[in-house]
């Protein structure tokens, strides 16, 4: 039977690499137009897949906009073939709404110029993500088209059916030997090409006579004598007729012939065949804590913040919120979000988190300041602050605020004049600065301006919190009843929760109260040698560990009724490079301190690792918490819902110790997670919330204990031969990357809950929003209007002292609430992060919309929801599902 092979021409085109996305833009002007030329000009040149992100057709219109016209009847006529991504995006260190955003705006770049190809095509991803399969049957995509993470080891055929986390499933069609094999053709082999490596095999796992040809490189321009090269190939093949084509065509032509496919479940990391480069979650750490805590405050607060903000009348900037997440999708391209690019490069990807990093807060500022002036405001009081939840629950809780006070001794109220608790941490006299920022558009008017103004930093115990809304405090300067945070002797934090015992070698002993479980060994640090690269950890090859267990300390602690500080300061010695560690020699000094917060009522032990990183290269510092629960699983949120993890991969690990020439990676067990990592039995949980690196490894003799890895350095973008990825370098082995050494000041904030109730019960996935969502204070008086924080016009104060725009009950996790893309209306998505069980919920609305729709992740109605007493109900979400809803007024 002569078999089918789609030659389908394509480039893979990173938009940075070792390169920097100027240089590729450049390159892609060229290299486009020759497309466009051959699709226009050169008979049977019919296809051309470029490389599924719709990002590089916007940046090519942006320099050749009279080409727009061509391109909108080339995609028209199914030959040139974009989308559906804006950007060839990563599935694990990204968030899962920037996943369903970069599909968004991937499909509406493309639907302008016609339409996009409707398939997963994800060709260089570092492996893939269990919630894929929900994400694209949530956009009507049926396949999905990739490369990494899958071996034979995982499934026998090149094509399959793959269950996600959920249990959604898509068809797979893999490339199994990377997007680029047929890129590069030798035309004195024409008649052994497919019967030699890698075709040979991928003949014989194909489930049909259809086989995929992807004719492409890495910003390869197209290759001009395509049609007499398969000429050549059906001349020199008689098993075998080649046919330029596209992934669609290969798609639907091997659905015709309906094989039965195998099914496989949950994520793809298998590097037997690939590199996955599992330990990428760590490179460039001090980009990566940039990723972690924008990507939060983007869906956490600012577009909460900016939903609120309509509700109260003031608009919503959808175009500027466009731009962010437009900056948010180029970072958050695999090797732009992986790091492992050059310095150079790396210096644009901060640059973009910076200009998301300073729009954004601005306009959280600038909402939060048109509604607090539109709040009600107590004539006894000149100075208000408005605390904003931006959580679809009631808060009590302290969050440590920063804002200005007439005096060093006075009193917070709320709205009914009763005392709000407070401590202060610091006061600093800023009068002559702060009065002289003070301007007057009317200088005749008479307005308040206190005798003295000292900034204050201070943690303020705000109770009931309207869901989704704000409550009004004031300042009482006439009253004197703050408390200062004091040092004390003794070694010992503790509330209602836990207590916390520092031991002389800096180790924590904590006590869960409700169970009495005592925990040792607690926070210790870990510092060992990184012979890796920008793609890879990989331990020294001549190790060694210096624990801070072992290192000289001095500890300190301060105290308030709310707030309890610990500091504990050490003299790191470690070895300055590899060939000292080699030597066991520790000769350079690291200075790091622990700080440990522990607040009143709170459920979360919260730790900022600081550490001063200008002497020592090629290391890694961990953070271990000792558990006692020994499991075979670890519990971590991916991107929509929470995923158990084996803490050692066995069946891997013994084919590696078999074959490790057969393997491109070590099978390690460092993971990845959004937002949280737990170990848990029937009878304790204990959880880590890392806002900075994500990266984890459940280790000990009985795999008890979670390592979270704080930082890690190298100074090459690619090397050989390393211990966990044997063989050839990554990326380039010439380019050094100095920076990466990350030789500076650094920190890194976690927090830690310990409960004793299964996971389920410990709310674990809820307690990890809380802690990536502080609430908002917005500080407002007239004194303060001028250069602190510009001038703008003042408005009626009508809005109630207390608002809430809806609530929910709690047990599904809120993903985004932001406007609609297309429509007048807002989005709420929702998901279960439990770890088994199944969950309901409800929406209760302050104000009765008109409609509430359950749409899919293109905003489309998939059925109107009933509204009963201003409440929708969401009833059965099971494990990790995920639930859109759109309502308007």
């Amino acid at each position: 039977m002569v078999k089918t092979v789609h030659v389908f021409p394509h480039t893979h085109w990173d938009r940075e690499w070792y390169f920097t996305t100027s240089r590729s833009k450049v390159y892609l002007l060229k290299d486009l137009m020759h497309v466009i030329d051959n699709l226009q000009h050169n008979t049977g040149y019919d296809r051309f897949i470029l490389d599924g992100q719709a990002s590089l057709v916007e940046d090519y219109l942006k320099w050749r906009p009279q080409d727009k016209n061509v391109i909108k009847q080339l995609v028209a006529d199914k030959k040139l073939i974009i989308g559906p991504w804006y950007t060839q995006t990563d599935q694990f260190v990204i968030s899962g709404e920037s996943i369903v955003r970069n599909l968004q705006y991937g499909m509406d770049v493309c639907n302008k110029l016609g339409t996009y190809m409707n398939v997963g095509y994800v060709p260089d991803s570092f492996g893939q993500e269990s919630s894929m399969p929900q994400i694209y049957k949530g956009f009507g995509i049926p396949d999905t088209m990739f490369w990494r993470g899958v071996s034979e080891e995982n499934v026998n055929h090149t094509e399959f059916v793959w269950k996600g986390e959920d249990g959604s499933k898509v068809n797979v069609y893999q490339i199994p030997s990377g997007y680029y094999i047929g890129g590069v053709v030798d035309e004195t082999q024409l008649d052994k090409i497919m019967h030699q490596e890698p075709f040979a095999s991928i003949v014989k796992r194909s489930t049909t006579s259809h086989i995929a040809f992807p004719n492409g490189f890495d910003q390869a321009p197209a290759r001009k004598d395509l049609p007499e090269l398969i000429k050549k190939l059906n001349d020199a093949n008689k098993d075998f007729h080649f046919e330029v084509s596209s992934i669609q065509e290969y798609i639907d032509a091997v659905k015709s012939e309906k094989p039965e496919l195998e099914e496989v479940s949950g994520e793809f990391t298998n590097g037997k065949n690939m590199r996955i480069h599992k330990s990428i979650y760590s490179s460039r750490s001090d980009l990566k804590k940039l990723n972690t805590k924008i990507q939060y405050y983007i869906v956490n607060v600012l577009e909460p913040v900016l939903t609120m903000g309509e509700h109260y009348g003031v608009d919503y900037p959808r175009e500027a919120v466009n731009d962010i997440w437009k900056l948010m999708f180029e970072n958050a391209a695999h090797d732009s979000i992986g790091s492992c690019v050059s310095d150079t490069t790396n210096e644009d990807v901060y640059m973009r988190y910076k200009q998301v990093r300073d729009i954004s807060t601005n306009l959280v500022e600038v909402t939060l300041r048109e509604i607090a002036t539109q709040i009600k405001k107590n004539k006894k009081y000149e100075i208000s602050l408005s605390v904003f939840n931006t959580l679809p629950v009631d808060r009590t809780e302290i969050t440590k605020v920063s804002f200005y006070a007439p005096s060093q001794d006075f009193e917070i109220v709320d709205e009914n004049d009763q005392s709000v608790d407070f401590s202060i941490e610091s006061c600093e006299d800023q009068t002559e600065y702060i009065a002289g920022q003070t301007i007057q558009l009317n200088p005749g008017e008479k307005i308040y301006k206190p005798e003295k103004i000292y900034k204050v930093v201070a943690s303020i115990f705000a109770k009931d919190v309207p869901a989704m809304g704000y409550k009004q405090l004031y300042i009482n300067e006439n009253a004197k009843k703050n408390e200062v945070i004091k040092a004390v002797d003794d070694r010992i934090l503790e509330n209602d929760n836990f207590k916390i015992v520092i031991q002389d070698n800096g180790s924590l002993t904590i006590t869960d109260k409700a169970s009495g479980k005592v925990y040792e060994n607690q926070a210790i640090l870990e510092e060992n040698g990184d012979d890796g690269d920008s793609f890879n950890y990989s331990p020294a090859k001549k190790d060694l560990i210096v624990y801070s267990t072992d290192q000289a300390n001095t500890i300190s602690v301060t105290k308030s009724d709310l707030v309890s500080l610990a500091k504990i300061d050490y003299d790191f010695s470690v070895p300055e490079n590899l060939d000292d560690r080699a030597k066991k020699i520790c000769n350079v000094k690291m200075p790091v301190s622990v700080e440990i917060r522990l607040e009143k009522d709170s459920s979360v032990i919260k730790f900022n690792v600081k550490i001063d990183n200008r002497g020592p290269l090629d290391h890694r510092l961990c953070i271990d918490f000792a558990t006692g629960i020994s499991s075979k699983v670890s519990y971590a949120d991916q991107q929509f819902g929470t995923i158990k993890r084996p803490v050692y991969r066995e069946k891997e690990m013994k084919s590696w110790a078999a074959n490790k020439e057969n393997w491109n990676e070590k099978p390690i067990s460092i993971e990845t997670c959004q937002s949280f990592v737990a170990l848990s039995n029937k009878e304790n949980t204990v959880s880590v919330f890392p806002k900075g690196v994500r990266e984890y490894e459940i280790i000990g003799k009985d795999y008890s204990t979670i390592r979270l890895t704080l930082f890690r350095t190298y100074g090459m973008m690619g090397k050989v031969d390393l211990l966990y990825r044997p063989g050839r370098a990554s990326g380039e082995k010439v380019i050094a990357t100095p920076n990466a050494e990350l030789q500076s000041e650094l920190s890194f904030e976690l927090g830690l809950s310990i409960t004793n109730k299964g996971f389920d019960d410990s709310e674990v996935a809820s307690k990890a929003k809380n802690y990536d969502t502080p609430e908002q204070y917005y500080e407002y008086a007239d004194f303060l209007n001028g250069r602190l924080i510009f001038n703008m016009d003042s408005v009626d104060r009508t809005l109630d002292e207390n608002g809430s725009i809806l609530h929910t009950k709690g047990n599904l996790i809120l993903s985004t609430l932001k406007k609609a893309d297309h429509r007048s209306g807002y989005i709420a998505r929702f998901y279960n992060g439990y770890g088994d069980k199944a969950t309901d919920d409800r929406i209760v609305f302050n104000k009765k919309p008109n409609r509430v729709e359950l749409v899919d992740l293109k905003e489309d109605t998939i059925k109107k929801l009933p509204i009963v007493d201003n409440t929708v109900k969401l009833n059965d979400i099971t494990h990790a599902k995920i639930k859109t809803i759109y309502f308007e007024y």
